[in-house]
């Protein structure tokens, strides 16, 4: 390695001196902190209304169902258009829902069927913007920086993980309407930066559509063991030990908060992350980065069954950020892995099929936890989720010994 790459990645900023990824990052960070404010406000006001877990969890599945189904137009569409561009239509279209939630809101008490309706159409929005926004990051900076920049763009998600949620939560306390118009500000601002990011290099993808083409995602995933492993392990875990659909019932009926209380608790796991992020930006894994990622996801599970016997506030807030943390070390794992060892013609596709991966971890988790709640109770399923998850990864670990064995992250197999 020549000196000048050494100086490269040992500076804990070397992304942010490019300047396109600048505005790749605000862009990204103003996107989810919409969403999150969204989710959060959305969350709230259907339990409020129904007091049904099940509508809880009819929330994520509909926003999960689009992207499944849309799963191999979104990724083609990645490859074979400017990323830039799709992420920007996609982001237009989120904020016209939060715009179509701002006005239900105005008229009246939400109709819960009306809702699922508009997060359908956010799903389909996030279903282009997910592998869009995670093929685009590697096209903004040089390969030595691939690390560095995943780093920050993931705390972007998780900086708006911390004050989305409280700023959702104050603001729904405030105004019915206020969460929704706000976020159909700030993401439209976000769809014009990333349209004024100077056209970036792409490797585009000319091949005649068939059915090999299509399914590229699939067949590089399935190929690449340590990367299949790595998605498979989050996937499992993930869906098994989410908690965030039925933080409404923890905040209201077990820790006796309001939505601001909620908003803490929803941000919570953010504070975490981002501690994670800033020490690995300075301190990137060099090695046994497999078994640091099999240990952080079983110590995730323990956390999460912590927070299920919890019944205070403080201790329920402390599980919540070792939750973040330990999820943030698996995600960076994940993504240097997947990004920096996916050749840029197929990265869309990919990026695609990861998509639903981690959607189906999180939205479809969701449907999950809040299926189950509505059975046998909020503190149970969120427990036996915890304890899954632990024995998930320790399923994982023997099914794909490659992944227990990996050292480097910045080297091919």
């Amino acid at each position: 390695m020549t000196q000048s790459k050494e100086i490269q990645n040992s500076d804990q900023f070397a992304a942010f001196r490019h300047s396109s990824y600048k505005r790749f990052f605000i862009a990204r960070f103003l996107t989810a902190f919409s969403f999150q404010a969204v989710s959060t406000a959305v969350g709230w006001h259907i339990w409020v209304e129904t007091e049904n877990p099940f509508w809880l969890g009819l929330i994520g599945l509909v926003q999960f169902l689009p992207a499944l189904l849309l799963v191999l137009v979104t990724g083609l569409v990645t490859d074979r258009y400017s990323r830039r561009i799709v992420m920007a239509c996609a982001i237009i279209g989120m904020a016209t829902g939060s715009l179509s939630l701002c006005v239900m809101a105005a008229s009246g008490p939400f109709n819960p069927v009306w809702v699922m309706a508009v997060l359908a159409g956010f799903g389909v929005a996030r279903a282009f913007h997910s592998p869009a926004s995670s093929s685009l990051v590697v096209n903004l900076v040089p390969k030595a920086d691939f690390q560095n920049a995943i780093g920050w763009v993931t705390s972007s998600w998780q900086l708006a993980s911390i004050f989305g949620p409280v700023a959702g939560g104050l603001l729904a306390a405030y105004s019915r309407t206020a969460p929704y118009l706000c976020a159909a500000i700030l993401m439209s601002l976000a769809a014009m930066l990333i349209i004024s990011i100077p056209k970036p290099p792409q490797a585009i993808n000319k091949k005649k559509i068939d059915v090999g083409v299509l399914l590229g995602g699939f067949r590089y995933i399935w190929k690449t063991k340590i990367v299949l492993g790595a998605i498979t392990l989050d996937l499992f875990a993930v869906m098994l030990g989410g908690v965030v659909a039925l933080m409404p019932i923890f905040a209201k009926e077990i820790l006796g908060m309001g939505p601001s209380g909620l908003g803490w608790l929803r941000a919570a796991p953010g504070v975490g992350a981002i501690a994670v992020v800033i020490w690995m930006t300075k301190f990137p894994i060099k090695d046994h980065a497999g078994t640091i990622l099999l240990v952080a996801v079983a110590l995730f599970g323990a956390a999460t069954a912590l927070f299920g016997f919890s019944t205070s506030v403080w201790l329920s807030l402390f599980a919540l950020l070792l939750i973040g943390a330990l999820d943030m070390i698996s995600v960076i794992i994940r993504e240097v892995l997947l990004q920096l060892w996916t050749p840029d013609e197929v990265r869309g596709r990919v990026n695609a099929v990861n998509s639903i991966f981690l959607m189906a971890s999180n939205e479809l988790g969701d449907a999950r936890a809040g299926f189950i709640a509505a059975k046998w109770g909020a503190i149970i399923t969120v427990i036996g989720g915890g304890i899954a998850a632990v024995g998930v990864t320790m399923i994982c670990g023997m099914l794909f010994p490659e992944l227990r064995k990996i050292r480097q992250l910045d080297k091919d197999i």
